[in-house]
């Protein structure tokens, strides 16, 4: 059962689920958005004190090419209060003269925008002194900033004073790399975010194996605007411009060699913005026999490091994940990102933070996502479900931002050959029951691998289509309605070996699975047919966690309450290693091997 009240959010009426035991949508127990307790339509900005000031520096970033960097606020207040706190503005100008109402009939809020971060000012002696200083972690977002001192809490914020504006030195340039597979297993693809729009500048990327000749490859050019978002907070306070999105391909590339790259934009006058150079080392060809190792995890978002954005409950693991992924990242070779990616819900600013968090993986590994309730629900946009999980943002976000290698961007659904491994990716927030289009391409996914080429078959969605004992999962099934009953006959006539799941945020492992019945007694060491299927809930990445039924089942093996993700191992055409590891320290906690005849 779904309780359904109606709120206030940032000046405009929304639609808000609480959930309970019976709930059947689920993972809305992380509780609000942050920003979305800011009550922007209740914002006093009139009245200024003269006698307050925040002091930024230093006032030019980035002067070292760097896309990110710490910078000092200091602040004097003489009327200090425990519920004063920073938000920080980009662009700099947030007042309600720079913006319009969403329609004729309503008032436009007092604050254009949603900050892009805020922290309360809690520094020692600051009520008595009126004095604090605080570090926070800027990143470029090709606009200037503004930092705002509130007091009345998030419930009644009264503009004190504003600061000074500070900008990074090329706020436009190319930044937030994004690597991809192409639809080839030879073919490459890297999307990155700029100022720069489709007539200033001329992107392209210069690569080639590393110490060899360079190519020059032009690059494509997208964007969106407010109006292609579903509604608010996408449309309203939550909207940010989002630059331009530029991708370019690698082809024709060798199996498993190493490629530098470098992004660039040519100007009007010949002058080239460069990046950094970055390297990645192409895929194994089908069937190849190599070392292989994959990562797979889902619902991360992401996390301040100057722990801004207070009780906080979306991503708390996620650094610890980032952290622990950046720490592997030269025995890791792809990566899988099921759903639930940014959890920015609809304030469009936290899309750039989460590419900068993810910088050090994606530019390097092939990132792959798959799409989520968080990026895709919106009701009356075509998604399977009629919920609010995406903020409005409808899909467009996490489809233009990302390239994978779909027939058409809006359909997210996929495969992936790696080496011995074939990835078949669905999309859970389209139709996919027995019947549909994305059912056919799931079939034909499955059935089309040569399984002497590439012996071990992966099945990916966002949300459990198989088996899970999260207690939401509980009432309805253990699975999304209808999922077993559309998909489980697929599974089990082209032999899956592994099928992955996000959405619930925990970790379980079921025993190889058919109709509810285990099909294999062995625990760790399956030799030969696994007669069925094993499920495997990775969406511990970093969003708050989500409870266990209590109860038990015959067919769970391995229950965490706990931030992880998981790594597939191939070493050759007989035996796949499949690790558990937990974020905080990045150890191995569960595994199992499947051994087979080479």
């Amino acid at each position: 059962m779904r309780i359904l009240n109606w709120v206030n959010v940032g000046g405009f009426t929304l639609l808000a689920t609480l959930w309970c035991l019976s709930n059947l949508e689920g993972v809305a127990a992380h509780g609000d958005h942050p920003f979305a307790r800011i009550a922007i339509e209740k914002a006093l900005l009139d009245r200024l004190d003269a006698a307050a000031s925040v002091e930024v520096s230093p006032s030019v970033l980035g002067s070292g090419g760097q896309h990110f960097e710490w910078v000092n606020v200091s602040i004097s207040n003489p009327n200090p209060s425990i519920n004063d706190w920073i938000g920080v503005f980009s662009p700099s100008n947030f007042s309600a003269s720079t913006c319009a109402p969403e329609n004729p009939r309503v008032s436009a809020p007092l604050l254009c925008t949603a900050p892009i971060k805020y922290k309360y000012v809690l520094y020692p002696n600051y009520q008595t002194t009126g004095k604090a200083f605080l570090k926070l972690q800027l990143i470029n977002q090709r606009s200037d900033f503004s930092f705002a001192l509130f007091t009345g809490g998030l419930s009644k914020p009264k503009l004190v004073t504003v600061s000074n504006k500070i900008a990074f030195a090329n706020p436009n340039g190319p930044h937030y790399p994004r690597l991809a597979q192409g639809k080839l297993w030879n073919e490459m693809t890297v999307t990155w975010t700029s100022g720069y729009g489709i007539r200033e500048t001329e992107p392209f990327v210069e690569w080639g194996k590393q110490g060899g000749k360079q190519i020059h490859t032009p690059a494509r050019t997208v964007t969106f605007g407010r109006n292609n978002m579903c509604g608010a907070p996408a449309r309203t306070v939550g909207w940010r411009d989002p630059g331009y999105f530029h991708t370019s391909f690698f082809t024709g590339l060798g199996p498993n060699l190493l490629y530098t790259y470098k992004l660039g934009h040519k100007m009007s006058n010949g002058t080239i913005i460069w990046s950094n150079v970055y390297q990645f080392k192409s895929s194994p060809y089908p069937g190849q026999d190599s070392l292989q190792r994959v990562v797979i995890f889902g619902d991360m978002g992401k996390d301040e490091a100057d722990g801004s954005n207070e009780y906080n409950q979306y991503q708390r693991g996620s650094l610890n994940t980032t952290k622990q992924l950046i720490e592997d990242l030269k025995n890791i070779d792809l990566v899988f990102h099921i759903g639930d990616i940014s959890y920015a819900n609809g304030y469009l600013s936290q899309w750039d933070q989460f590419t900068s968090q993810i910088e050090p993986i994606a530019s390097y590994v092939p990132y792959m996502i798959a799409s989520g309730n968080h990026e895709r629900d919106w009701p009356d946009s075509g998604s399977l479900y009629e919920d609010y999980d995406s903020g409005g943002e409808c899909g467009v976000v996490a489809e233009t931002m990302f390239y994978v290698p779909a027939q058409n961007r809006t359909k997210f659904w996929y495969s992936a050959d790696y080496g011995k491994f074939r990835f078949c990716i669905a999309d859970s927030e389209s139709d996919w029951k027995e019947g549909s289009e994305q059912y056919k391409f799931i079939e034909q996914c499955l059935a089309s691998v040569n399984r002497q080429k590439q012996p071990w078959l992966i099945f990916l969605a966002h949300r459990v289509l198989g088996y899970s004992s999260s207690w939401f999962y509980y009432v309805q099934g253990y699975a999304e309605p209808m999922g077993r009953e559309s998909l489980e006959n697929l599974w089990q006539k082209y032999n899956v070996d592994i099928a992955i799941f996000g959405h619930a945020h925990n970790y379980e492992r079921t025993c190889p699975i058919y109709q509810s019945n285990c099909t294999n007694n062995e625990k760790h060491d399956y030799m030969g047919s696994l007669n069925g299927t094993i499920h495997v809930v990775a969406g511990g990445g970093g969003a708050s966690l989500t409870e266990f039924a209590p109860i038990n089942t015959t067919w769970s093996l391995f229950r965490d309450y706990d931030y992880g993700f998981l790594k597939l191992t191939t070493f050759d055409h007989s035996k796949l290693l499949f690790e558990y590891k937990k974020s905080r320290d990045g150890k191995v906690y569960d595994s199992f091997t499947i051994s087979r005849g080479s």
